[in-house]
């Protein structure tokens, strides 16, 4: 476990910002979703020291909160969403100066700084002075100052705000190479759902203060009603009677585009031919497939009805993910494992 909070409440005044908060994280890529006021910024803030608990227990790689905080801010890293730049410096300077604050000798420092600047995609802007940077160069600085320390657990805070497609698609692949190939546990703090599909294992979603919903993605993703989706261009309803032929249901939520089960029958090993039999059936009908998926709950879906359950604590948050009823096939809903068509 990298983090483990037990029964943690925080106070301001009257205002619980965590309320009776117990739940572990493993090492891995973990999105912390919440909306604003949820807690998150807090409960980070406590992880480092920063913010003292009113109540409970927290650990970091075993460490307690209360009595290691500096040895927990030695192992961690922290990017923040707010700027904290020394205005002056140049962007090489100002990622040296992190590394020579975690403690790393000077010229150490330096050579590390510019191995994460190009680690960063910075290149000859790093001898430039920060303060004229653009939103999305400050952003790679600051992960930059984060990683500077080869950190066990990183902190990020909205790490994509402020960047272009591109930067943004940049900065995501980052993230999953720190955790997949540098085996640094990461944990995301952001409100683009899209960011934690792409980057990350898990979630913890916060709602005023008090855990949601805790589980991995693949978990959380996946629907009772199995089916996949299909999307072609040519004729449907030959498409759609040859699949028949195949013993498979089909439903039509738009033009161009089907829905295909085997609810009868629930082997699960039928229910995994029924991709394949889709590319038959397309080839035997002649139309073009332009893109076949696995059904899954979409982030959005599993975010929003984690939220709807805390203003509604009689609701059963797994019951309502398994149906799909209110699932808008042409919405974000629909998305899901792509499958390829093979040779």
């Amino acid at each position: 476990m990298i983090l483990r909070i037990e029964h943690v409440t925080k106070r301001y005044g009257a205002v619980k910002a965590l309320d009776d908060l117990t739940f572990s994280v493993e090492a891995g890529a973990v999105g912390l979703l919440g909306p604003n006021g949820a807690g998150k910024s807090t409960l980070i803030k406590m992880l480092l020291g920063l913010v003292a608990m009113t109540e409970g227990r927290a650990h970091v790689f075993d460490l307690d909160v209360r009595t290691s905080a500096r040895r927990i801010r030695e192992l961690v890293g922290y990017m923040p969403e707010d700027d904290c730049i020394v205005p002056g410096l140049r962007g090489i300077e100002a990622v040296a100066y992190a590394g020579e604050l975690a403690g790393i000798p000077p010229r150490t420092a330096l050579r590390r700084a510019h191995e994460m600047l190009d680690y960063c995609f910075i290149g000859e802007e790093r001898y430039r002075e920060v303060q004229t940077y653009s939103t999305g160069m400050r952003q790679k600085i600051r992960l930059a100052q984060a990683i500077i320390h080869a950190p066990k657990l990183l902190f990020l805070d909205e790490p994509t705000s402020g960047l272009d497609p591109e930067g943004r698609e940049r900065m995501l692949r980052l993230i999953r190479d720190l955790s997949t190939q540098r085996k640094m546990s990461v944990v995301v703090s952001t409100h683009i759902l899209k960011d934690v599909e792409l980057c990350c294992d898990s979630i913890v979603v916060l709602g005023h203060g008090r855990l949601l919903v805790q589980d991995d993605l693949a978990v959380l993703q996946r629907t009772v009603d199995p089916y996949v989706v299909a999307r072609y261009r040519g004729d449907g309803e030959a498409f759609a009677r040859e699949l028949g032929v195949s013993k498979l249901e089909t439903e039509a939520p738009a033009d161009g585009m089907l829905r295909v089960s085997a609810p009868s029958d629930p082997d699960p090993s039928r229910q995994a031919e029924v991709p394949s039999l889709v590319f038959g059936a397309a080839k035997r009908a002649g139309v073009e497939l332009l893109e076949v998926r696995r059904s899954r709950n979409s982030l959005e879906q599993v975010f929003l009805e984690a939220i709807r359950a805390a203003e509604r604590p009689e609701a059963d948050v797994a019951t309502a993910l398994a149906s799909d009823d209110d699932i808008d096939f042409a919405g974000p809903s629909l998305g899901g494992e792509r499958l390829d068509a093979g040779p």
